[in-house]
């Protein structure tokens, strides 16, 4: 015979969850073996349950007649509450439903340079166009911000090889495509008629694309190896201004291949190998951890790398030719 003088007072915390369920299955079945048998448990186990739901509330819970198990007053008030709190939590616990692009009314924002809108936000724009007309995409200027800092107010971002130095657990990174630098002249150019050679190039006036504002870069560096400077005649934060410059004037600019021959389509331009060896730039796509999970950021990644896998088709196809 169960007694109880009191009720007890519960300590949530320290509630075990899984007693709730085999309440909730008692409450549904009233009968200790069709509740073990819809949890999956064994008979012995659903009766200890019992037994501790018993001594956590207080309260016998269920009482034993001809019929088989009858609700006390307290189970009968704890059924409708128990029922909507599992209901709820079972919902808050499901996996997010997968992302519909058609459906989907989302606004993504992009932190990059103007090289990589360029050559990805094309790609881009037409796959969310055709596949989701109704998501809108912002791009802002990366500048010279960090990685960390990028991604405080945008969902990406995409742009060179960050120093290992800015990039902890937190940052997940995924190569999109690579390219190589080349250099650009106006079709004409004094130095198209003479030797090209490092010192000859180093010579000439260049114009430097310097988002920052700052002299130095990746050629600079590799002439510095061999001993030689060049002289940055113009520096601009951007490629908007560059080719329009390099075609008016004796100007060298240095870029990554890809831009130079998107320019090359509507401009007299000379696209010349440099006479040095310059590092390959690896365009990379950067999003927080925590968002590795969402399915509509995982899709926009997808999207995105997908725009890069199509570069690098593109280049393989030309190098072949």
């Amino acid at each position: 015979m169960f007694t109880m003088s009191h009720m007890n007072a519960v300590h949530v915390p320290d509630l075990d969850l899984n007693l709730l369920r085999v309440l909730a299955a008692l409450l549904r079945h009233r009968s200790v073996t069709l509740a073990a048998r819809m949890l999956g448990l064994s008979q012995s186990a659903t009766s200890h349950a019992l037994s501790r739901l018993r001594r956590e509330l207080g309260d016998p819970l269920f009482i034993r007649d001809k019929q088989g198990l009858v609700t006390t007053a307290r189970a009968e008030a704890l059924a409708e509450p128990l029922f909507q709190l599992l209901g709820d939590l079972e919902r808050v616990l499901t996996p997010p439903a997968p992302f519909d692009p058609r459906q989907a009314q989302n606004r993504f924002s992009v932190a990059t340079n103007d090289y990589a809108e360029l050559l990805v936000l094309p790609k881009l724009v037409h796959r969310l166009g055709r596949d989701a007309p109704s998501v809108d995409l912002w791009f802002r200027a990366l500048g010279t911000q960090g990685v960390h800092r990028a991604l405080e107010h945008n969902d990406v971002v995409i742009g060179p090889s960050f120093p290992s130095s800015e990039l902890d657990g937190a940052i997940a990174a995924r190569a999109l495509f690579e390219d190589r630098f080349v250099s650009v002249l106006r079709k004409g150019h004094p130095a198209m008629r003479k030797r090209w050679s490092a010192e000859q190039f180093a010579a000439l006036d260049h114009l430097l694309v310097a988002p920052g504002g700052k002299p130095g870069g990746t050629v600079d560096t590799a002439l510095g190896r061999l001993g030689l400077r060049r002289r940055v005649a113009v520096g601009v934060p951007n490629f908007a201004a560059a080719p329009f410059l390099v075609v008016q004037t004796d100007l060298v600019l240095t870029v990554p291949e890809r831009v130079a021959r998107f320019i090359g389509q509507t401009l007299p331009l000379e696209i010349i190998e440099p006479p040095l060896e310059l590092p390959s730039v690896t365009m990379t796509l950067y999003w927080h951890q925590r968002f590795q999970n969402d399915p509509a950021h995982g899709w926009l990644r997808t999207q995105i790398a997908t725009s890069g896998t199509e570069l690098e088709g593109g280049s393989r196809q030309r190098k072949r030719k």
